[in-house]
């Protein structure tokens, strides 16, 4: 077999076997056949380390790191099936300096504002279609902020992920794995009760929690559109994503004193590293709190120059 027949065997183990999702695996296939073309199919390890220095040239470090993985994986996989007898990725040098990047959250009062703004809608419906729809809007926005799960994990919930009687949230996070997140907050209950009970029909034709108008699972996208759509009516003037969410429900936890450890089993993170740069941004809060209401401000200290 040439190098790309192997690939798609390699793609075929990592859905059957290995059960990655259908995004992962559409990713790995993506990047393996990039780098297939890019090689010619020579598999060795100088074309390797030519490979990695292009990637670095042409992508975001992000980007190009999730590429690297993904052929690390397919050689790993190469030689458990004995294809080939040693590892070419030995004594290359994969890592390169990564600019850190503070998670942009966004500001208390917006996150207000936008659930609001939703909540407020409410009594412009002039149609029951209508008046679902903004149910099902509250519903996503309020779950963004109470759980900050991702927003593909959110449109990808099941009917049975959602236990309301107990307060309960299920999650299958990046690598099937599994997280449970309790919701407490009575007005978010409230919310996905309502919408529970407006499109229940439709959440068991379809399977998912999440449906849009044509009775199919609501895509990423139109959570993003939603998102702007609130973000508009307030007036706030700088982009906001899905994502800012968990960003801000992360960073507000720790600036309320959560332990980062539970915050990084409620996100989902495998490792505390990944959750340890809220603490950053929770820092420049803290400079903020010290710097305007730090008590030494009200002091007047004679002699003090």
């Amino acid at each position: 077999m040439n190098l790309q027949e192997i690939i798609n065997v390699y793609i075929t183990f990592c859905t059957e076997q290995k059960t990655l999702s259908l995004k992962t695996t559409k990713a790995y296939q993506t990047d393996l056949r990039q780098f297939a073309d890019y090689t010619n199919s020579i598999f060795d390890r100088e074309h390797i380390q030519s490979y990695i220095t292009q990637l670095h040239k042409i992508f975001k470090p992000k980007t190009a790191k999730r590429k690297i993985a993904a052929l690390k994986a397919f050689t790993h996989y190469l030689m458990v099936q004995d294809i080939i007898s040693a590892n070419p990725f030995d004594k290359i040098e994969t890592s390169f300096r990564e600019p850190v990047l503070l998670p942009k959250t966004i500001p208390f009062n917006i996150i207000s504002a936008i659930l609001s703004s939703a909540h407020h809608s409410l009594n412009l419906c002039k149609t029951d279609y209508s008046r679902k729809c903004v149910l099902r809007d509250i519903a996503v926005l309020e779950i963004l902020f109470a759980t900050g799960a991702r927003v593909s994990e959110i449109c990808t919930l099941t009917p049975d992920a959602i236990d309301l009687e107990n307060h309960t949230l299920k999650i299958f996070g990046k690598g099937s794995k599994e997280r449970m997140i309790q919701i407490e907050n009575p007005d978010v209950l409230k919310s996905l009760s309502n919408y529970f009970i407006a499109f229940q029909d439709e959440i068991f034709t379809t399977g998912f929690f999440f449906v849009n108008k044509l009775k199919h699972r609501l895509s990423e996208q139109s959570v993003r559109a939603m998102v702007n759509r609130y973000v508009n009516a307030v007036g706030y003037d700088h982009h906001i994503t899905p994502h800012m969410f968990r960003h801000s429900f992360a960073t507000y936890l720790i600036e309320e004193g959560v332990d980062i450890s539970c915050v990084q089993r409620i996100l989902g993170h495998s490792s505390i590293k990944t959750t340890q740069i809220y603490i950053h941004v929770a820092a420049r809060k803290q400079a903020e709190i010290l710097r305007d209401m730090h008590p030494r401000n009200n002091m007047k200290i004679i002699g003090a120059a």
